[in-house]
């Protein structure tokens, strides 16, 4: 920022005196709010208030003196809507997905034809025939009906796999399902609004990372 678009002392001490006015509105808010309800809109608009004024005085700090706030206003997380299942979950189903692409079809191919050739069940089968004539679709069955899930996720270079992004959740449910209930269509029932925690992984976390790590370098060369 040029020092004619830098803000004035009085710019910075008024950012200053809205963030007090935003905090007595707030706690106002928190104050009068009724029944306890945790979505009350008086309190998510002061909030809202309040996470923009402080964001405004810490930019305006920053430009002015070089200097920053100790306080952190949480992004807003638009992943899953608000969570509207019981309080206290008597069951909970968990979802998980992962992604792989084949990276090395020749290793999953020879990874396929060793657990066939081990395995006297498996070598009887036309999938197990199949892998060996070197089909990728028949070597996947034959990888992911020998292993757990968990193993192949930690064992997938040796398979020949690249791990894409992946994802867990824990979701609630009233009551514990019938055995085989879900079977014929066992995503059909996901509500992401019954989704009490989430677990995501993925490399545009990792360049996220970087980029961070990039711009605090800049900042220090700078310096």
């Amino acid at each position: 920022m040029s020092d004619a678009a830098q803000p004035s002392a009085a710019d910075v001490r008024a950012a200053a005196e809205a963030v007090k006015a935003a905090l007595d509105r707030h706690l106002a808010a928190v104050e009068n709010r009724t029944g306890g309800d945790d979505d009350d809109q008086a309190v998510s608009d002061a909030f809202n208030a309040l996470a923009a004024a402080a964001e405004d005085y810490d930019e305006q700090l920053y430009h002015r003196y070089d200097e920053v706030t100790p306080f952190e206003i949480p992004e807003p997380d638009d992943s899953l809507p608000p969570y509207a299942g019981p309080e206290e979950p008597h069951a909970v189903t968990v979802l998980i997905r992962r992604d792989y692409a084949v990276d090395e079809p020749e290793r999953l191919l020879s990874q396929a034809q060793r657990i066939a050739d081990a395995d006297d069940d498996v070598a009887t089968t036309a999938g197990a025939a199949a892998a060996v004539s070197g089909s990728v679709h028949a070597a996947l069955g034959v990888l992911f009906g020998e292993y757990e899930p968990d193993e192949i996720a930690s064992r997938h270079k040796e398979f020949g796999l690249e791990e894409g992004d992946s994802t867990l959740w824990v979701s609630a449910v009233d009551d514990p399902p019938e055995p085989g209930e879900w079977l014929a269509s066992p995503f059909e029932a996901a509500d992401p609004q019954q989704v009490v925690c989430r677990f995501d992984v993925s490399a545009v976390f990792d360049e996220d990372d970087d980029e961070e790590a990039d711009d605090a370098d800049l900042e220090g060369q700078d310096a």
